[in-house]
């Protein structure tokens, strides 16, 4: 009976924003840069796979940790879980699910200083909203769009 379901992957991604202001011109969104294929050196939403035996908010607390070195108290009271998304061709490996996760965290010189590349990143930053599809792996630049649609009331171009 388990031959004719393809086999499935979840994942988690995490989407970090931050402003030094109300004005959304100032928000920033926390990326990385991947250190391997698929889409390496792209900049990709901090995430990866669901571990056996982990619930998906803990998948994607440890997730950030790993690849930004934000802790799970920094994050605390301020994760969403957002959307799922699965379309069969968001990734090249297969068929993979992704359960999207959003924090607006409060400004400060220390959130910033204190995001440093780990795991699977080869680097990790802040970047204001314009950034251009060429430039994003898999899904994410859609991804942004729709949290910034739906959860800062604004359009990225």
């Amino acid at each position: 009976m388990a031959e004719k379901y393809e086999e499935q992957h979840v994942t988690v991604d995490i989407v970090i924003l931050t402003s030094e202001d109300e004005s959304i011109h100032k928000l920033k969104v926390l990326l990385i840069k991947r250190r391997g294929d698929p889409f390496k050196d792209l900049r990709a939403i901090p995430g990866g796979y669901v571990n056996r035996g982990e619930t998906l908010e803990q998948a994607a607390l440890r997730e950030l940790q790993e690849e930004t070195s934000l802790s799970p108290e920094q994050l605390k009271g301020y994760l969403h879980q957002f959307k799922t998304y699965g379309d069969p061709d968001r990734d090249p490996r297969g068929r993979i699910i992704s359960v999207v996760y959003y924090a607006i965290l409060p400004y400060s010189k220390e959130l910033l200083a204190s995001v440093e590349a780990g795991d699977d990143a080869k680097e990790a930053d802040w970047f204001f909203l314009q950034i251009t599809p060429e430039l994003m792996a898999f899904d994410h630049y859609q991804i942004l769009k729709d949290i910034f649609v739906a959860v800062v009331g604004g359009r990225i171009k």
